[in-house]
């Protein structure tokens, strides 16, 4: 094996620091080769070593400047780092690099639509169509923008025209099918947006990795309700004191905001980051990656039983720690301001009992939402398939996700032991203000008059949220009880729902 090919496989393995050692002496053997610059950026940035990614990317990037494959691969991971101003600038020289390449102009055109600027994005997409009339992902991100744009009818006439084509691009055609969907339940056309969703649902499940993907999702959530069973309210509490022994707490507090996706947490994440004394983190990937990632490594890591999350050693937990702070912090561009962190993940609610095993002393926030809401809202999204999303392929699975993420929380509400607060997507909706304070002073703070106007601030940042548009317009009431329009086809999920929904208040189903 040669020494490129053993950095390669250290990297997989997870061994940063020796992968980093492999990559530094063959960069400076062969300093002349892009590629080796930017696959050590990727391992330093696994190491931690933000300093030296960065630095290493860059060098990428001034070497890369005729190769627009490997710009885009370093934009790629610019955009994972959060690097948005970089990720953007590869992009650009991808475009110039290759004036030819649609895959290039639609990647910037993509990371000009993030960042609001819809425009530019539409001048991207247009070359690129002129170019070629009858490229298929060309055609739909002129549409997806025509939607964003706020011209929902001549986006709806590009999709069906796209649609009449035949697109035989399955991803396409799916992605054209779900828009399709969206834009008829914004036009009250909810019999014909439910249909769209499910053929679009169907054709990504005929993708051989759904399948593998939902077993060991399975598994998994198996393997943590034993876990979760065998906990007693003696465990956090204990969790709680070996905390206080071991380590003290961190000069600036910890919150984190969790629940289920499309439950209301980016909504409630913008309003209490618009306090001046608070630092939100949106979706950071510092705790899957610097401690879940760790702790249940592989590509379908299980659960950890009980006693071996009990006997994790104070050493390891303070490197866990220590870790996920410097992880969480290097998404800023900018010095840290703010009294106190928050986490907003709704993913790491499955993941709470690790969470509290590290962070015990930190405020917990759930957001909560009429169920059968969550769950339309949730099969409404088009996401990349992962071992979460592909729970959303059908309503059925989408209610047993939800089931299985709010039985973990329920059960840790019943343990206690831990600071938490349950807050109601209704209820901001309601009296912004009124929630709005009630939770900023469960985290011992005073409600700031900018938080009501929280859809300003968010215009002016980068939103990573899947719902990064709906965060810039000031609250709005008609995703309550949205339900009521897809009532039949919710009809198999009742009887699990029903549950939830007079656990959190929400009448009889």
């Amino acid at each position: 094996m040669s020494s490129w090919q053993n950095a390669q496989q250290q990297v997989v393995h997870g061994r940063y620091p020796a992968a980093v050692t492999v990559y530094r002496n063959l960069a400076g053997q062969f300093p002349g080769v892009p590629q080796l610059w930017a696959e050590l950026g990727i391992a330093a940035t696994s190491n931690l070593e933000f300093e030296l990614a960065g630095q290493s990317l860059r060098r990428a990037t001034e070497m890369a400047a005729n190769d627009s494959a490997l710009l885009l691969s370093i934009g790629e991971q610019y955009q994972r780092l959060r690097r948005l101003k970089e990720a953007g600038d590869c992009y650009e020289r991808a475009v110039a690099a290759d004036p030819l390449s649609i895959h290039a102009r639609l990647s910037l055109a993509a990371m000009l639509e993030r960042d609001r600027r819809l425009d530019r994005a539409r001048e991207c997409v247009e070359v690129c169509l002129k170019q070629n009339p009858q490229d298929g992902p060309a055609r739909y991100f002129r549409a997806f923008l025509l939607h964003r744009q706020g011209l929902a009818a001549e986006a709806e006439t590009a999709l069906r025209d796209l649609l009449r084509n035949d697109p035989k691009d399955p991803s396409v055609k799916s992605a054209t099918l779900h828009l399709l969907g969206v834009i008829l339940d914004e036009s009250g056309q909810y019999a014909e947006a439910m249909r769209r969703l499910v053929e679009a649902k169907a054709l990504v499940r005929q993708n051989s990795e759904a399948a593998t993907l939902l077993q060991g999702y399975d598994q998994r959530d198996a393997a943590r309700r034993q876990l979760l069973a065998s906990m007693t309210p003696d465990t956090i509490k204990r969790w709680r004191e070996e905390a206080s022994a071991a380590t003290a707490e961190p000069a600036r507090r910890l919150a984190f905001l969790g629940g289920s996706p499309r439950s209301g947490t980016t909504l409630i994440e913008q309003i209490l980051g618009a306090h001046p004394d608070i630092l939100v983190f949106d979706e950071p990937k510092a705790f899957p990656l610097e401690v879940l990632g760790v702790m249940q490594p592989g590509a379908t890591p299980k659960p950890m039983s009980l006693s071996a999350l009990n006997a994790v050693p104070a050493a390891t937990r303070t490197n866990f720690i220590r870790r996920y702070y410097k992880s969480l912090l290097n998404e800023l561009e900018e010095p840290p301001g703010g009294e106190l962190l928050l986490d907003k993940n709704p993913s790491t609610t499955a993941s709470l009992h690790i969470w509290l095993r590290l962070f015990p002393w930190s405020k917990i926030i759930i957001s909560l939402r009429d169920p059968r809401d969550v769950i339309v809202s949730c099969f409404f999204q088009n996401l990349q398939l992962t071992a979460i999303n592909a729970n959303f392929l059908t309503l059925e699975r989408t209610a047993k996700f939800y089931s299985d993420l709010t039985d973990v929380w329920l059960r840790l509400r019943d343990l206690g032991g831990f600071d938490w607060l349950e807050t109601r997507y209704e209820d901001f909706v309601v009296n912004l203000e009124a929630e709005g304070r009630r939770v900023t002073d469960f985290l011992g703070l005073t409600w700031d008059a900018g938080q009501a106007t929280y859809h300003e601030t968010a215009r002016r940042k980068f939103v990573f949220a899947p719902t990064y548009h709906d965060v810039t317009k000031p609250i709005y009431n008609r995703a309550v009880r949205r339900w009521e329009h897809y009532a039949e086809a919710l009809a198999p999920c009742q009887s699990v729902l029903g549950r939830y929904c007079r656990a959190f208040g929400y009448g009889e189903v």
